[in-house]
C-alpha cells in the first residue's frame, strides 16, 4: 500500500520596494534611476547650485506671505535730496483778448500759485505767456501741473474764484467742444443755437450751471465746462439738447429729474 502525503502550499512573500525609506546596505550599488541622477548631481557643482536655488524659491513661494505684494508709503518730496531735483518750467500762452483781464487780476492769479503751491510765477509780455517754475518751497510733485491747469482755465475765460477750485480739489476737469461738433450750422441757425444756450440775460446758462454744479463759458462757437466728471456729462447733455433744437422748458424738466436723482443718491 502506497500512502501519499499532501504537499504543503508554497507561500510567496511580497517584497515591497521603497525608494525613499530603504537604505542601501554598505558595499552594494543601488539599481534605481534616481540614485544615478543623485550621483551625477553630487559630482557636478553647478547642478548642486541650481538645485539649492530651486529649493530656496520653492520655500519662498510656499510661505504664508507669498501672495501678498509689499506696500510702501509714497515718498515725500522732502526726502529726495535737493541736488537731484531740477527746477521745471512751464509756459502757458495767453490769447490776445485775455491780456487785459490778466493784467487786472494779476494779484489774484500769482498769489495762490506762490502761497498754496509754492511756485515761482512771472508774466512774459513779449511772448504773451505766463511762466511758472518749481522752487525749494514746492512740496507737491504735481504742483506744476495744477498751476498750469489753473492758468489755462483763466485763459479760457473762467473767473479767478472758479479757477482756484482746480488748485484745491483733485476731481475737477475741463471739457471743451464746439457747436459744429454736435451739428453743422451756418449763419442765423448758428446764432440762434448760441442764443438758446445762453438764454435771455444768461438765464438758461445759469440754470444749467446751478443744476449740474458746473461752470460754463460760451466763447463764440466754443463751449468750455468745468466740474466733476458726472456733472460735466449732465451739463453737456443739456447743452447738446439745446443745440439740436429742444425747447428750454423741456431741458429744464430733464434737469429737475436729474437733480432729484442726485439728491436721492447723496442721501
Amino acid at each position: 500500500m502506497v500512502v501519499s502525503h499532501p504537499t504543503p502550499p508554497v507561500t510567496r512573500k511580497k517584497v515591497r520596494k521603497s525608494l525613499t525609506g530603504a537604505k542601501p546596505t554598505p558595499g552594494t550599488k543601488p539599481a534605481t534611476e534616481s540614485s544615478h541622477v543623485d550621483e551625477d548631481m553630487s559630482r557636478d557643482p553647478l547642478a548642486q547650485q541650481l538645485a539649492a536655488s530651486v529649493d530656496d524659491d520653492m520655500g519662498e513661494t510656499s510661505g504664508p506671505h507669498a501672495s501678498t505684494a509689499p506696500s510702501f508709503p509714497s515718498l515725500p518730496r522732502s526726502a529726495i535730496p535737493s541736488q537731484s531735483l531740477k527746477s521745471e518750467t512751464r509756459r502757458i500762452p495767453i490769447p490776445p483778448h485775455r491780456m487785459t483781464p490778466i493784467k487786472r487780476d494779476w494779484v489774484n492769479i500769482f498769489s495762490p500759485l506762490s502761497e498754496i503751491l509754492g511756485l515761482q510765477v512771472r508774466m512774459n509780455v513779449q511772448r504773451r505767456c505766463v511762466e511758472i517754475r518749481t522752487s525749494k518751497q514746492t512740496k507737491d510733485i504735481g504742483a506744476l501741473q495744477k498751476g498750469a491747469d489753473f492758468i489755462k482755465a483763466y485763459a479760457l475765460g473762467f473767473d479767478v474764484n472758479d479757477a482756484i477750485a482746480l488748485l484745491r480739489l483733485d476731481d475737477l476737469f475741463i471739457d471743451s467742444f464746439e457747436i459744429n461738433d454736435v451739428k453743422t450750422l451756418h449763419g442765423d441757425h448758428l446764432s440762434r443755437a448760441i442764443g438758446r444756450i445762453a438764454g435771455q440775460d444768461g438765464k438758461t446758462k445759469f440754470t444749467i450751471e446751478n443744476a449740474s454744479r458746473t461752470r460754463i463759458v460760451l466763447a463764440d462757437t466754443k463751449i468750455h465746462i468745468m466740474g466733476s466728471f458726472q456733472n460735466i456729462k449732465i451739463a453737456r447733455d443739456a447743452i447738446v439738447s439745446l443745440i439740436l433744437g429742444t425747447p428750454p422748458g423741456k431741458v429744464y424738466a430733464g434737469l429737475r429729474t436729474v437733480c432729484s436723482r442726485l439728491k436721492q443718491r447723496a442721501l
